[in-house]
This record gives C-alpha cells, structure tokens and sequence, in this order.
C-alpha cells in the first residue's frame, strides 16, 4: 500500500508513474529450473476447407417423390389430407379435406398466404430487370 501512494503522480490525479529506477520485480523460479518455452509455430492448424455439393434440381425432385408418396398413403388410408410443392411459395403447401364433401377445411400456409406468394411472383419482373 506504501508503495502504490508513492507511486502517485505529484499532480494528484491519481495516475502511477513509473519510477525509472525501480527494481524488477524477483523471479520466483529457483536457480537452474528452466522457463516455460512458448513455441514458435502453434500447435493448432486451421481446418482445410470442404467443398458442399448442393444440386437444387435433385433436391426439388426429391421433394417432389416424398409429397407424391405422401398423397398416395393418404388417398389409401382415405385421410382428407393433401400435399403439394408451390415454387411461388417456396415449398410445401397441405390442404386438410372434408371427408364427405371435399371441401378445404383448412390451408397451411393460408390460402390469402399462398395468393400473395402468386401475385408477388407475378410482379417480379416488373420491379426488377433480369437483363441488368
């Protein structure tokens, strides 16, 4: 604590000043242990770079055999539930049916959803040039 007041500068602020003769403080290590060697190279290597195969046709074909699969269980367990891929939505869309009269009782995304996905598709080239 003695040595730390001493330290403060003469201005008061508060601030420590280096003493330019000041000891270095004692090593801690006995006479013939050796220091603690840092390596020049690390040891860790960043990891080499892979190369993702990502084929948006092949994907879009599967999803294609897995809503078809997916209305043939349905049509043969007589469920009122249908699958289909809309590109203007990005994905699948399923309609829940009523048994009895076939109508869409309900529509994931909704339908106003599935209409605004449409209208924004149409509109497309309009808002952007595909030739810029």
């Amino acid at each position: 604590m003695v040595s730390e007041i001493n330290n403060i500068a003469p201005g008061g602020a508060g601030i420590a000043a280096a003493r330019p003769n000041a000891p270095a403080p004692a090593s801690s290590q006995a006479p013939g242990s050796s220091a603690i060697q840092i390596p020049d190279t690390p040891k860790v290597q960043a990891p080499k770079p892979v190369a993702i195969k990502f084929d948006a046709s092949e994907v879009r074909q599967n999803l294609q055999e897995a809503v078809s699969m997916l209305n043939q269980q349905m049509t043969s367990t007589k469920r009122g539930l249908g699958f289909q891929v809309d590109e203007a939505v990005g994905g699948p869309v399923v309609t829940v049916r009523s048994a009895e009269s076939g109508e869409v009782v309900r529509q994931i995304p909704n339908e106003v959803v599935v209409s605004m996905a449409h209208s924004i598709d149409k509109i497309k080239g309009l808002l952007f040039s595909s030739k810029a």
